[in-house]
């Protein structure tokens, strides 16, 4: 499902771009889809350093140590 979005351009421009054959209606959507990617994630890496600092630093090397166990119960 779609639905309208209205915008408003200075006329020079939108005449620019129908005289460049430049489909701005795509150029719109691709754009926001973009943003849209962008502010997600934004946002996730603002969660995952909000996590970092909650869960402080870990002493050792304990992705090593995870790895070996779980190869060693195989």
């Amino acid at each position: 499902m779609s639905t309208v979005i209205s915008i408003r351009v200075p006329r020079r421009l939108r005449e620019e771009l129908e005289r460049l054959g430049i489909d701005y209606a795509e150029e719109v959507r691709r754009f926001l889809e973009r943003r849209v990617r962008e502010e997600k994630a934004r946002r996730i890496r603002e969660r995952l350093a909000r996590l970092r600092s909650r869960i402080g630093r870990v002493e050792g090397n304990v992705a090593a140590e995870l790895i070996r166990e779980d190869r060693e119960t195989r």
